[in-house]
């Protein structure tokens, strides 16, 4: 596991230096994606989901960036503890269904012999 600091974003810049076109697309995508105007969802509900994919993909610069971000928006704590175990849910969900296909495979083999 990677230790995190807030200040470790300073790095951010070396891979911005060394490859602008990627850096700047990616930067364009997700300034769109949590721009103030033009959505259908909420500020609130997107930083929520942020939240929610930030701990299922293990991102700690992102669970910082949005958890301040939904408490700009007017999340409640509820809302984050909410968020937090519906992606703690989905991720325990896809260890049982990747379950079903480790049996799957397995019965497989056991009856192909």
């Amino acid at each position: 596991m990677m230790h995190y600091e807030s200040s470790d974003a300073k790095y951010m810049e070396n891979i911005k230096e060394k490859y602008p076109k990627g850096f700047e697309a990616f930067a364009a995508f997700d300034g769109a994606v949590f721009s103030e105007n033009d959505h259908v969802l909420s500020k609130k509900t997107r930083e929520l989901i942020a939240i929610a994919v930030a701990t299922t993909t293990q991102c700690p610069h992102c669970v910082e960036i949005h958890s301040r971000g939904a408490y700009k928006a007017g999340a409640s704590e509820e809302e984050i503890s909410e968020a937090v175990m519906v992606s703690a849910a989905l991720r325990a969900g896809g260890a049982v269904t990747h379950g079903w296909m480790a049996m799957k495979f397995f019965q497989d083999e056991a009856n192909s012999g």
